[in-house]
């Protein structure tokens, strides 16, 4: 049963224009078997069966691909994950680049844990985890305007979103938001929170993946200036009081 179901995460990826080979599909295989057992013990996802788990979860990471130059994640470009829960969009990602400089930032200690034991498990290097809200990470020096690419998956909408991801990235840089069929109405709203924090967007692309019947999109917004000092507010505040809305 499982190696039917990896066909789907083959096909899926194909779908893309990536190739996945036996050492990748490996460690996908090793991947979900610990998503499933630490999924006995911390609630990681609702959705654990093998096909859910290829297309919705791994498919979908490796769909950012459609927005995203491989060629300069495999170069070395310093990628941040924002509240990246079980790794998802960053950890496929960078089985498919392993030259990209990859953070994965999750709020919450149980998803820390699991994401620290999943990339020992899987022997992946240049990827840091951080404990950690990215209210207060977007104001620490290290952290603030220092990344290529930002990235999020169902983490908040899109007025909310931007003031997490765009005072992490540089001037130059970029962020992807994975969204679902809403994605072009929230992008409508978060218009001005875009512009008051630096951004512009760039693009909309929207993503059909085999299997699911709901068209995705990747939202693509190009950092432009730099993000105010004020920003990002507080923690709880983003959420609390979306920007422009």
């Amino acid at each position: 049963m499982i190696h039917l179901a990896m066909e789907r995460l083959v096909r899926g990826a194909r779908d893309l224009n990536v190739t996945l080979d036996a050492s990748h599909l490996d460690r996908f295989r090793i991947y979900y078997e610990e998503l499933v057992a630490w999924n006995r013990r911390f609630n990681l996802t609702a959705i654990t069966d093998y096909e859910g788990v290829q297309v919705r979860h791994f498919v979908d990471s490796l769909s950012c691909l459609r927005a995203l130059p491989q060629a300069e994640l495999q170069a070395g470009a310093r990628v941040i994950d924002v509240g990246s829960g079980a790794g998802f969009p960053g950890v496929p990602l960078k089985l498919l680049c392993p030259g990209m400089h990859l953070t994965l930032l999750e709020a919450r200690q149980k998803k820390v844990a699991f994401l620290e034991h999943l990339v020992q498990r899987l022997g992946l290097h240049g990827v840091t985890v951080i404990h950690g809200r990215a209210e207060d990470v977007g104001r620490q020096l290290a952290h603030r305007e220092q990344y290529d690419r930002a990235l999020a998956r169902a983490v908040a909408e899109m007025p909310t979103l931007v003031e997490y991801l765009l005072p992490l990235v540089r001037v130059g840089g970029t962020i992807l938001a994975q969204k679902g069929e809403n994605g072009p109405a929230e992008v409508h709203a978060a218009e001005e929170a875009i512009r008051i924090l630096g951004g512009h967007v760039r693009r909309l692309v929207p993503v059909d993946l085999r299997g699911l019947a709901e068209t995705r999109y990747l939202v693509v917004v190009d950092k432009v200036a730099t993000t105010p000092d004020n920003y990002p507010r507080r923690p709880g505040m983003p959420a609390k009081r979306p920007l422009g809305v």
